[in-house]
């Protein structure tokens, strides 16, 4: 398999385009109106991990712009526990126990530390929920500003958390989709500091590939079976296995496996033509509301990583999320609905084949029930 070369000099690129664009300038897409990524950097070996940061940023060698003050609140090194799922065993990436409940930390760490560093001072951010509690989290810790707007439907425990860190928030009446296209309306007179526009971001959740390398003993996993909506956690697989890769850390890739509920499936729709252009859906209420993203802005980005590493994506109804959630806290794994889809995705990919028992299987668990609780509470029947 052919890398993308290392630019002499780390930059901006539209990916769609080619076009670059220097770092030191503040931006969330590029002049054609696409998103933008980070060119290819050539990543860090074992001996270059800070071991004494207990964080992500013992990994700081490898993001393309040093850092001299990071928001940070010792984010990352999460557990990863070996569990048993019906009747086999895989790697439970429990991501929820970073500062605000969700992976979402690992990106808000690095984007608004970054950001705050070039002189941005107020942020604006779209969210279902765990992105907006992340981007007002650090924004409150590194004494920034920052705007948050929800879908109206978001569950009160997400929008309160925002709230409690001082966030203004606007509650967007319709669907996600309708908060994301009133995000960039805003964004002409705030910075846009969108995790899943902003390159930065990206750049955090890379971590979670070089963490999980260094918990399997600097080894990468067969596979890794992740929730996915806009994908940054699958991008973030991507970058980071691919700076391994190159590095020569690693010998192979492991194959992604991204997720999507079947009530809200645009990226395993546009992956089944094989081709990158988004497949237009028609999306319906999921209990798994973090991915439930009609258009996510890098499809054909994130398809290619998933093509890249050898996976495919995949679909879970609502009532095999429920029922994986349900498996999950009887073995004492309390997480969000959204994340149950990878555990219920694991089961889908070994009746097929496609996931065998004896590979290390990683299913990233990206949030805590403790955010959901009301819609749980429901679920259960516990609930009005």
């Amino acid at each position: 398999m052919t890398l993308e070369p290392v630019a002499v000099e780390p930059a901006y690129v539209d990916p769609r385009t080619g076009q670059t664009y220097p770092l030191g300038t503040p931006r969330w897409r590029s002049d054609a109106g696409g998103p933008l990524m980070i060119t290819s950097l050539p990543g860090i070996g074992r001996g270059e991990i800070d071991t004494a940061r207990r964080s992500l940023w013992r990994y700081a060698a490898s993001f393309p712009v040093p850092v001299k003050d990071p928001i940070t609140m010792g984010e990352g090194l999460t557990p990863l526990v070996e569990h048993p799922w019906r009747g086999n065993r895989a790697q439970f990436k429990l991501e929820w126990f970073a500062p605000t409940g969700s992976f979402k930390d690992r990106g808000a760490t690095v984007m608004m530390s970054t950001l705050r560093q070039q002189g941005i001072e107020r942020v604006l951010e779209d969210s279902s929920g765990n992105g907006g509690a992340a981007v007002a989290a650090y924004a409150a810790a590194g004494g920034m500003r920052a705007k948050i707007l929800v879908p109206a439907s978001t569950q009160p425990g997400k929008t309160v958390q925002m709230r409690a860190y001082g966030a203004e928030t606007e509650l967007v009446p319709g669907t996600r989709q309708d908060t994301a296209d009133a995000a960039e309306r805003q964004a002409a007179d705030i910075f846009y500091a969108s995790h899943n526009w902003q390159a930065f971001f990206l750049q955090g959740t890379k971590t979670l590939a070089y963490e999980l390398w260094e918990d399997l003993g600097f080894r990468a996993p067969d596979n890794v079976v992740i929730p996915t909506g806009a994908g940054s956690n699958v991008l973030g697989c991507d970058i980071g296995f691919c700076e391994l890769l190159r590095r020569g850390e690693i010998g192979r890739l492991p194959r992604l496996f991204a997720v999507q509920p079947e009530n809200c499936a645009p990226l395993h729709a546009t992956f089944l033509t094989g081709g990158d252009d988004l497949v237009a859906i028609e999306a319906r209420p999921t209990i798994a509301e973090g991915t439930s993203i009609v258009k996510p802005v890098r499809t054909r980005e994130v398809l290619a990583a998933v093509r890249r590493s050898g996976g495919r994506t995949a679909v879970v109804s609502e009532r095999e999320i429920e029922a994986a959630h349900d498996e999950l806290a009887r073995t004492g794994l309390y997480v969000e609905p959204t994340c149950a889809s990878a555990a219920a995705a694991l089961s889908k990919l070994l009746d097929a084949g496609a996931v065998r028992p004896e590979e290390t299987t990683v299913v990233v668990l990206t949030g805590t029930g403790l955010k959901a609780t009301q819609r749980i509470g429901e679920l259960m029947g516990v609930l009005p």
